[in-house]
């Protein structure tokens, strides 16, 4: 396959993540599952785990990973999920996580996240969903960098969103000090920045055969939501109405099949720095005029590579 082709799969916005999976074996892989314990992160979880992966669920809150993994190992049989404490938004919980870990990791999945929150700052002075959505996993893949590169052929997946396209990354003020604060705009230069990972990290990391994809799961009633009232969803059925497009909800398990085809589809080896959603990669979007598709700021490769080196600096700071 051509690496220009567009990505086309079997699959659509109603398969689930184990229907993705079927098939696959992945007996012997490591992955790690950010946000595991909620939401879609449990089904994809589960959906890898279901397929023989050594399974950790990295989670701020330890508790709620014991019982996501007792329930995973239930219903797949499979002993080996594991739990991690990991908090995105605390560097010295990710340089914890990412020192500890030993040997080899096949698939790091970039699921957590957080939406439209109150306006927070980290004790840096970060806006808190660029720190947590893009800064903590950017943090925590290039901490993982060496186990990933010892794996061969390993997969990041970043889990983005359609909110992407309502803001690119405002290089003039990523973190809010000077205009004023948005919660949706904020979230989506967030989910930007996670499409512009994926565009530089296939690049800086194609000789040590990782690849690094984007994708969008689609709307699924998650806590991610917890900061978004039922008037405001309504402004946004309501806005998507007017469009002359349909808001539906997917099940979690519907809602991580992208995440796992990302993750494990043959269809993608070698391929890196796209976009998917309903588990085909995404046509260009033009902003303001669909929910669906990606926009062409997402993938700039100019964008990409400022957005590495702006991060890089930032941690280093």
């Amino acid at each position: 396959m051509a690496a220009t082709a567009r990505i086309t799969t079997p699959f659509d916005a109603e398969s689930t993540a184990a229907e993705v999976v079927e098939g696959i074996d992945l007996t012997g892989r490591r992955v790690i599952v950010t946000g595991g314990a909620s939401g879609i992160g449990v089904e994809t979880a589960r959906a890898l785990a279901g397929a023989g992966a050594e399974v950790t669920l990295a989670v701020r809150d330890t508790a709620a990973g014991e019982r996501t993994a007792e329930d995973i190992v239930a219903t797949t049989g499979n002993k080996r999920v594991l739990v991690a404490r990991l908090d995105l938004a605390d560097q010295a919980s990710v340089a914890a996580f990412t020192s500890g870990w030993e040997g080899p990791l096949h698939i790091l999945v970039n699921n957590a996240g957080v939406m439209a929150s109150p306006e927070t700052r980290t004790p840096e002075g970060w806006e808190l969903q660029f720190a947590t959505n893009h800064i903590g996993h950017f943090a925590l893949a290039t901490g993982l960098h060496r186990a990933l590169a010892a794996a061969g052929g390993a997969r990041v997946v970043s889990v983005s969103s359609s909110a992407h396209l309502r803001s690119p990354v405002v290089f003039e003020d990523i973190h809010f000090r000077e205009r004023a604060y948005e919660p949706w705009s904020a979230y989506g230069q967030s989910k930007t920045a996670n499409v512009l990972f994926a565009v530089e990290g296939t690049k800086r990391w194609a000789d040590d055969g990782i690849t690094v994809n984007a994708l969008m799961p689609g709307g699924i009633r998650t806590r991610l939501q917890r900061y978004v009232s039922e008037e405001e969803l309504e402004r946004l059925r309501a806005a998507v109405a007017a469009s002359g497009e349909q808001m539906s909800w997917k099940t979690p398990e519907q809602g991580a099949a992208t995440s796992v085809l990302v993750a494990t589809s043959p269809l993608l080896e070698g391929i890196g720095g796209r976009y998917f959603e309903d588990c085909t990669e995404a046509e260009l979007s033009e902003p303001g005029l669909s929910r669906h598709g990606v926009a062409a700021y997402a993938l700039d490769p100019e964008a990409a590579a400022r957005l590495w080196q702006v991060t890089t600096e930032t941690l280093a700071a």
